[in-house]
């Protein structure tokens, strides 16, 4: 999969309410709005209109993401069709569905900051637990969905980060730079929503920014010398 912010968003939203609000799920499109552009539980706070949000469901539908469900006859509602569905290929457990749900909606954190912030969703006896978890989760048979980060200077805890949205940007920024650094990363995702293409251009991407890493290498060994 590819996913956008906003496709991350509204799957995310729609995992967390299934779980959280059972009894209103599945979800309006005002209700989903409003869940999307929570000021709780986000990173970023978004502001999306519900022109915007019924565009990302309409890419969601399409991608066989999203389902609607009519209820009477005017009121249309939205459910996921992410995983553990007939329809999925993907199926996770309690413990592997909250954290990729809070993944989805937060983006990267520490095993620490995913125990605190999955209370609602799962039970965990403790951060070694969470961690067994994500290493699961970055080994797969099926596929790699989360990827481990270097760990950013002056922090104790490294973070992971969730890969259905392919993005490696963040795993690169964590890398060290310095004369001894090494570069390895190994990255595997699915491809679904934004095709074959964008999986080329972050190749590209990423052939670019190691050779500027090499680059920053060489200069840092000037000025050593």
């Amino acid at each position: 999969m590819e996913l956008s912010l906003n496709e991350s968003r509204v799957i995310g939203v729609l995992m967390e309410k299934e779980i959280t609000t059972p009894d209103q799920y599945p979800l309006s499109l005002n209700s989903l709005t409003n869940a999307c552009n929570q000021k709780s539980n986000r990173d970023p706070v978004l502001s999306l209109s519900e022109s915007e949000v019924q565009e990302t469901i309409d890419v969601l539908t399409a991608a066989n993401l999203i389902s609607e469900v009519l209820f009477g006859s005017r009121v249309t509602k939205y459910k996921h069709r992410f995983c553990n569905t007939e329809f999925s290929k993907l199926h996770l457990n309690r413990q592997e569905f909250a954290i990729v749900c809070v993944m989805l909606l937060r983006g990267s954190q520490t095993p620490g900051e995913l125990r605190t912030r999955t209370q609602r969703l799962a039970s965990f006896n403790g951060v070694d637990q969470v961690e067994d978890v994500l290493e699961r989760l970055a080994s797969r048979e099926d596929g790699t969905y989360v990827v481990k980060l270097a760990r950013e200077p002056g922090k104790r805890d490294s973070r992971y980060a969730h890969l259905f949205s392919g993005d490696v940007d963040a795993v690169l920024s964590a890398l060290p730079v310095g004369p001894n650094s090494q570069v390895s990363i190994q990255v595997s995702a699915p491809v679904g929503v934004g095709g074959e293409q964008r999986i080329s251009a972050l190749e590209e991407e990423v052939s670019q920014l190691r050779n500027e890493l090499d680059e920053l290498k060489a200069q840092w060994r000037e000025l050593v010398d």
